[in-house]
């Protein structure tokens, strides 16, 4: 799967996805301190997940309508890094074919998934789904 990986995430979840056969594109080593819309933009245009810890994402997705190709946005604070890479590598693993064109938050028992707004369907709960992360 192809992944870009904000330079908000842990270098150890950037390692583990690798090792994992990922094609991740690490902001921290390619370009650092670039604006997050050129960063979700890169990842739309490279047709790649987006990977972060940075919640000002969701504003570019929400309020501002950016388009985008999936966000994982990860909410593991007062895990140990390596915690967080197995957590991330496993979610990828399970739930990774459910990522793209979706606005996933995935916190410590929990990955939560949301369309895109244009993209709901009026019968569902405004796009919102929430399975268990592992």
């Amino acid at each position: 799967m192809k992944i870009v990986a904000d330079e908000s995430v842990d270098k150890q979840i950037v390692d583990r996805l690798r090792a994992d056969g990922h094609d991740v594109l690490f902001v921290a080593e390619l370009a650092p301190s670039i604006d997050d819309e050129k960063v979700l933009g890169h990842s739309r245009q490279e047709s790649a997940i987006l990977l972060t810890a940075d919640k000002d994402f969701g504003e570019l997705v929400f309020r501002q309508h950016l388009l985008h190709s999936g966000v994982v946005l990860i909410r593991l604070a007062g895990l140990t890094p390596d915690l967080k890479a197995d957590l991330v590598s496993r979610t990828f693993d399970k739930h990774g074919d459910e990522l793209g064109a979706v606005f996933a938050v995935l916190s410590k028992h929990t990955l939560r998934l949301r369309k895109q707004p244009e993209w709901i369907d009026p019968k569902s709960s405004n796009g919102l789904d929430e399975k268990p992360a592992l």
